[in-house]
């Protein structure tokens, strides 16, 4: 099972915010697509959700930005996951329609596999894939400052 680039995105863009818990300043659009090489257009989108849902506390207006809204502690992967993916369903049976759909066992093992791979994703938090933090700073361009200091 392969995620779509916007969940992708979403955690890539979150893991970047948990590995500054020092950081003062709010993170801007700018940045993270400068570090990703994203589209702004497309950032702006998953910001906007990731905000809906809690994982990011948003600022408006000249001054405005992002920041993690809750502890990398408290955010589970496979509930992000969950939250961002539109649909988690392996094969679309229905489009075109699968004339063995009727009897198939194979949308049944599929869907096993799924709640199998979500229930490792739901072993693991934000603060739990960024714990290697100074690894993945040094991955980054050089234009990054990173407040890594505990």
């Amino acid at each position: 099972m392969q995620l779509t680039r916007y969940t992708d995105f979403g955690v890539r863009t979150l893991m970047y915010l948990a590995m500054q818990p020092n950081r003062e300043s709010l993170f801007r659009i700018a940045e993270i697509t400068d570090v990703f090489d994203l589209s702004s257009n497309h950032v702006s989108k998953i910001v906007h959700h990731l905000g809906k849902l809690g994982y990011l506390q948003t600022v408006r207006g000249k001054c405005g930005g992002f920041r993690l809204g809750m502890a990398p502690e408290a955010i589970n992967i496979g509930q992000l996951v969950r939250s961002l993916e539109h649909s988690l369903a392996p094969i679309d049976c229905g489009k075109p329609y699968c004339r063995f759909a009727p009897a198939c066992k194979l949308q049944g093992i599929l869907g096993r596999a799924v709640k199998a791979y979500l229930a490792v994703l739901d072993q693991y938090t934000l603060a739990d894939i960024v714990t290697n933090r100074d690894e993945l700073a040094a991955l980054l361009p050089e234009f990054t400052l990173l407040e890594l200091e505990d």
